[in-house]
């Protein structure tokens, strides 16, 4: 017959110091520390993350708002106008895609834009009487950028807002924005 196995009596851990039991406070802490310091390190890269964003779309926008400056100026040019004859300039934006008022085909845009601020074609329109001389971006948001513009877009310099971006043929003497379709 088997005999029963002894069993051993647990071993019991040697009482823990005052001093070891006060070390684990401090790791605790030194965990909570690194644990915000690393947060925040994170939180701070993506602020810059975020307006490096909005700076790209800022030079987004005033590209897109030079390649509408120059189908305004184009338009209005070809339609035998100078920059203050508005029954020269379009009606639509969609004009400046295919402009029929030659009987060949001549386009002064490739495409209708999406508004980078607002990711939305719908921008805003400044109209001399029922005639497109300028179109902004509708978005409210304050411009990163307040200076350093080219000379055509020196208007542009202390802007509060992007809406006040205004692109068109600046030859045109127009009367302030007037809000379009």
């Amino acid at each position: 017959m088997c005999t029963p196995a002894r069993l051993a009596a647990p071993a019991m851990a040697p009482p823990m110091s005052p001093f070891k039991h006060r070390q684990r406070g401090f790791s605790y802490l030194f965990v909570i520390f690194l644990i915000s310091l690393t947060a925040m390190g994170l939180l701070a890269g993506r602020v810059v993350e975020v307006t490096e964003q909005q700076r790209e779309r800022e030079r987004e926008l005033l590209f897109i708002g030079r390649q509408f400056h120059s189908a305004l100026a184009s338009y209005a040019q070809s339609g035998g106008g100078g920059p203050n004859n508005f029954t020269a300039y379009p009606t639509s934006l969609d004009d400046l895609l295919e402009d029929k008022r030659v009987p060949t085909i001549r386009r002064h845009l490739r495409k209708i834009f999406v508004d980078p601020m607002t990711g939305s074609k719908d921008w805003g329109l400044q109209l001399a009487g029922d005639r497109i001389v300028g179109i902004y971006s509708r978005s409210e948001k304050k411009p990163l950028k307040q200076s350093g513009f080219d000379p055509d877009e020196s208007t542009f310099e202390g802007a509060s807002k992007y809406s006040d971006w205004v692109f068109g043929w600046q030859g045109a003497s127009v009367a302030p924005v007037v809000q379009g379709h």
